[in-house]
């Protein structure tokens, strides 16, 4: 059977120590291309160019497109100035991953969007975010966790009518490992999944396209979690159903 082939957007991992101290090295972390293998795709890391020529074709190549987590949003990108509590953040990701975003919905290929994705995902659209959680009102639920990777720490509401929804059901309790969160909600997608105390955790695209944006990690949870494995296998379903053969 042929199975759809997932690029996972890389990011730059920098040497601290040891031989080569600032080496670069492109990276994602495994859990995102073993959930991408368990749910029945064929993953493919991408790493970050700045060739837009270059970045067109990495997404002819694929079927899906999963954004990973990384670094902080640069909040320039949605017209502020940094404020005291922004984490490092990386232009060059921001521009590669605003191309792959033009590129995968120019090609009509399925996105799923995970924690800095679904920031840099709402913010390509026109969006903006929170720097900090703590710039938010009534943001009192901690959404930074210090536990293990794959434990569920609080719960989110799913809204009806949503790709979500049909997947997880109306809640689902999830990991997080945020500081950040979508403030102002880009044009032409929706609020499909929020916290008890207001935070969105979940947006997707209005209309046909397959493009959903989650908070959490699920890639963390999928090998424990057949809820969190269920929305992989969703996803690489559609890439599989919208895949040209050739």
């Amino acid at each position: 059977m042929m199975k759809p082939i997932i690029g996972i957007s890389g990011g730059h991992l920098i040497d601290s120590g040891g031989r080569f101290p600032g080496y670069k090295r492109a990276y994602v972390n495994d859990d995102y291309v073993q959930s991408v293998v368990k749910a029945g795709g064929i993953p493919y890391i991408i790493p970050v160019v700045d060739d837009e020529a270059v970045i067109e074709q990495q997404i002819q190549q694929l079927d899906g497109l999963i954004l990973s987590g990384g670094d902080d949003v640069s909040p320039l990108l949605y017209g502020e100035e940094p404020l005291t509590k922004l984490g490092p953040t990386s232009p060059e990701r921001d521009a590669f991953d605003k191309l792959l975003i033009k590129y995968a919905i120019d090609q009509k290929k399925p996105i799923l969007a995970i924690c800095r994705g679904v920031q840099i995902l709402n913010v390509a659209f026109g969006g903006s975010l929170y720097q900090d959680l703590s710039y938010k009102e009534e943001a009192n639920i901690r959404h930074d966790q210090y536990s293990r990777t794959d434990m569920p720490t609080h719960n989110v509401i799913i809204h009806e009518d949503s790709k979500l929804f049909a997947i997880l059901g109306r809640s689902a309790l999830v990991n997080s490992f945020h500081h950040q969160a979508i403030k102002c909600v880009a044009e032409g997608f929706k609020v499909t999944a929020t916290a008890r105390d207001g935070v969105i955790e979940a947006i997707e695209k209005e209309g046909e396209d397959y493009v959903v944006g989650v908070q959490w990690h699920p890639e963390m949870m999928a090998a424990k979690t057949p809820a969190m494995l269920a929305l992989f296998r969703n996803f690489v379903e559609e890439a599989l159903r919208r895949k040209t053969f050739v």
